[in-house]
């Protein structure tokens, strides 16, 4: 029996399909159950998804925590229940007199840290349902505003109804909610129309592959598609590196907590990234497998425990 595929996909998801239904179509051309994919996009959305397979699917955290790039088109004059264009209208208003300089005004009140309130049609979960479930039974919701923070708006066009922008933010950002937000701030309200992820992360659309060339290429040829896939530790380049000895290597299998000392790793772990409060490496074999993430857990002792530890092949 061979061993689970492991790896990234950087895929174009298509519109018209849940990200869900893009997993499923990478499983079965893998011939594995192991996949997963980082940052769900919704039915409507196209753009870069990042999928994993095997020993990557225990990186979904580190890639979901990138700051995220996407091109959206807002519709104003119509509001929708799903907060897009997938949704039931709502209202209906009359949007002639909204001009650009009156949007140009607005857009700077939503960049840098905001509260935003999640769709009520969302995956988001309260009390272990998910919000869309409750929603869609007729619920009356009370859902938490989230900070989040929105980095940039850059015009893009103003095509009455329809304004074009590209929005670079934090991860867990909903652009459907800034659609809503937008659209009462400018008057007649707003639906988000159209929106493509194109950078999340170290991930851009311009490097994605579609499924129908992963599929097509899976079906001339078994491993042809693999061609596509990213190794694991693609997914954690933000972190320092270090390369252990073979006595280290044999510890941290064993999930042993190890010293690194030497001048040249006081280097890399002086600039170790911080993630969850806790300073991480990832760290390499002498031979340049990746082995393993490990965090800081005696910064006096130089002492490190290892996190998540990788099957070397």
């Amino acid at each position: 029996m061979n061993p689970p595929i492991s790896g990234l996909l950087n895929i174009n998801k298509p519109k018209g399909i849940t990200s869900h239904d893009v997993v499923n179509r990478v499983r079965k051309l893998a011939g594995q159950r192991q996949v997963g994919h980082a940052g769900t996009l919704d039915p409507l959305a196209t753009g870069v998804l990042l999928v994993c397979l095997g020993q990557a699917t225990r990186l979904i955290e580190y890639l979901m925590a990138g700051r995220k790039q996407y091109r959206a088109t807002f519709r104003f004059g119509i509001t929708t229940d799903t907060l897009d264009a997938e949704g039931q209208i709502t209202a209906q208003n009359d949007f002639s007199g909204l001009a650009e300089a009156h949007l140009r005004q607005i857009l700077p009140t939503f960049l840098g840290e905001i509260e935003q309130i999640p769709p009520l049609f969302s995956a988001l979960k309260k009390d272990g349902q998910p919000l869309y479930k409750r929603a869609r039974a007729g619920e009356i919701i009370e859902v938490e505003p989230r900070r989040v923070t929105i980095h940039a708006l850059t015009w893009v066009a103003w095509q009455p109804p329809d304004l074009t922008l590209d929005i670079t933010c934090s991860p867990g950002t909903y652009i459907r909610s800034l659609a809503r937000d937008l659209g009462e701030a400018a008057g007649p309200g707003a639906h988000l129309a159209e929106l493509t992820r194109i950078i999340s992360g170290n991930w851009q659309l311009a490097h994605a592959v579609s499924l129908e060339t992963l599929e097509h290429e899976a079906a001339h040829g078994e491993s042809t598609w693999q061609r596509h896939l990213h190794p694991p530790d693609q997914a954690i380049t933000h972190l320092p590196q270090v390369t252990l000895s073979e006595e280290a290597v044999a510890h941290v299998q064993q999930g042993r907590q190890i010293q690194i000392d030497s001048a040249e790793d006081a280097t890399y772990l002086e600039s170790a990234s911080h993630l969850d409060n806790s300073k991480l490496v990832r760290a390499y074999t002498p031979n340049g497998d990746f082995l393993a993430i490990l965090t800081l857990v005696e910064p006096n002792a130089k002492l490190w425990q290892p996190k998540k530890v990788f099957q070397i092949r």
